[in-house]
């Protein structure tokens, strides 16, 4: 087995970026990279200081029963990729020309914010698929007006094995 490709390896990133998410629901993550570098990463999860739905056990958004089309007016996390880009804005980074990795297909929110920031560059693992058909093509109309690459990148098994090794205890073990 060869090394991953660099945008296997940012995607695996991104997918053990999301092992920090504290949503029941969708746990995703997102990694933020600008030439071959990462620069931010984010996963979805609670506002500073507000409970995680993981430690109620409970999806908060999903438990007042909300109809789907007012879903982010009452879900109190923040997306992976939002968290990604706040954060580069935090430490004055800036994302003009990057690649972003999320391990879902970012929604409208994201979309705006991705297109705003300067990121050229979509890679993505799984599709978001809302009961709303329409909003999903809304969304990536967005994306395409803002003239971002987007393409879906699904890891095939052969290079999850190989980095799967990678996460054992053993990892530096002298092997010659």
């Amino acid at each position: 087995m060869s090394r991953p490709s660099w945008d296997e390896y940012f995607m695996m990133l991104a997918k053990l970026t999301a092992s920090r998410s504290t949503c029941l629901s969708r746990p995703t993550g997102a990694v933020v990279v600008k030439d071959r570098q990462v620069i931010a990463s984010g996963y979805n999860g609670s506002l500073p200081g507000e409970a995680h739905c993981m430690d109620d056990g409970q999806c908060f958004r999903r438990s007042l029963e909300w109809p789907e089309a007012m879903k982010y007016d009452m879900c109190r996390s923040a997306h992976a990729e939002a968290n990604a880009i706040a954060l580069a804005a935090k430490k004055g980074v800036s994302l003009e020309g990057a690649s972003i990795y999320c391990t879902l297909e970012p929604c409208i929110t994201c979309a705006k914010l991705i297109v705003m920031s300067g990121i050229v560059r979509v890679i993505y693992e799984h599709s978001y698929d809302s009961p709303i058909p329409e909003r999903d093509r809304y969304w990536r109309s967005v994306l395409a007006s803002g003239n971002i690459s987007v393409e879906k990148l699904v890891l095939d098994n052969g290079t999850v094995q190989y980095a799967v090794g990678f996460l054992k205890a053993d990892t530096s073990k002298r092997r010659l």
